[in-house]
């Protein structure tokens, strides 16, 4: 079940002068308006996550994952309960960097003007904000696109610009909503090998929403199992493989690993599909 007192390894290295955010929920719920009364969406979510952390989250559709996420990222209130953080300055706005399935870029502006809002929205002069775009485009292999438009990149690249967006903002939590979900799966793959490697040399507190299983237990510190409709966190999987993790070395533990979250999840996926459990 939930260890709300478990600790990352990796916090007792963090640097001194990096401050460590955290983020908590407490007993949060959530309802939406529905004909005849009120559909609850999430009932009694209790979580905390710190540090340099990368904590998945899986559930069966339609579970309220994404809520969750919206809630922990200010962007949503709860119906009760309620979410603290440390850590992190967000002066009422939206907690961390945000990064989406899909039309996460702005089309209006270039990959260089794209990567360095972050930096634009906390006013760093403007050749800064594009030499740190341009080193960072560099990392992600865009270095050659920083003039091109959203319109004029592959799904995959213009996901590489979501990332580099979110990682270059000050901000020290990462909220991700199924960033690979629409990507084929060699795309996928790739993607995963980059945010991993990106993470590695630019460490945040990191929130992952996913339906792939083995793309949890391949990215993740702790994975944590919400349940049917209302969603509410019934398991939580603390990822015995050790870093760094390619999925080709460590395939076979990732799967085990994998068909124990299924088996977890087995009876309110089939039961939300109308099966027999």
């Amino acid at each position: 079940m939930l260890a709300a007192s478990w600790r990352s390894p990796r916090l007792d290295a963090a640097p001194p002068e990096i401050p460590l955010a955290a983020v908590a929920c407490e007993g949060v719920g959530c309802d939406y308006p529905a004909p005849g009364g009120v559909l609850a969406a999430l009932t009694d979510i209790n979580l905390r996550a710190s540090g340099f952390e990368f904590v998945s989250i899986v559930g069966p559709s339609g579970c309220g994952k994404s809520t969750l996420l919206r809630i922990l990222a200010g962007l949503q209130e709860p119906t009760v309960g309620r979410v603290e953080t440390t850590g992190v300055r967000n002066n009422g706005k939206a907690l961390g960097g945000l990064v989406f399935q899909e039309h996460g870029t702005f089309p209006w502006m270039n990959v260089r003007d794209n990567l360095a809002f972050g930096l634009e929205m906390r006013r760093v002069p403007v050749a800064e904000r594009h030499a740190q775009a341009r080193a960072f485009a560099e990392r992600l292999g865009l270095a050659g696109f920083l003039n091109h438009y959203p319109h004029q990149l592959s799904v995959g690249m213009r996901q590489r610009v979501q990332l580099g967006r979110a990682f270059l903002s000050d901000a020290p939590v990462l909220l991700m909503d199924e960033p690979f979900g629409s990507l084929d799966a060699q795309t996928r793959w790739a993607m995963q090998e980059e945010l991993l490697r990106i993470w590695g040399g630019n460490r945040k507190l990191v929130l992952f929403v996913t339906h792939d299983l083995d793309e949890a237990v391949l990215l993740s510190d702790r994975v944590l199992v919400m349940s049917g409709r209302p969603g509410t966190i019934v398991e939580e999987f603390v990822v015995p493989i050790e870093r760094p993790r390619e999925l080709q070395r460590n395939y076979r533990e990732i799967r085990e690993v994998s068909i124990q979250l299924w088996q977890q999840l087995r009876r309110d996926v089939r039961l939300g599909l109308g099966m027999q459990p």
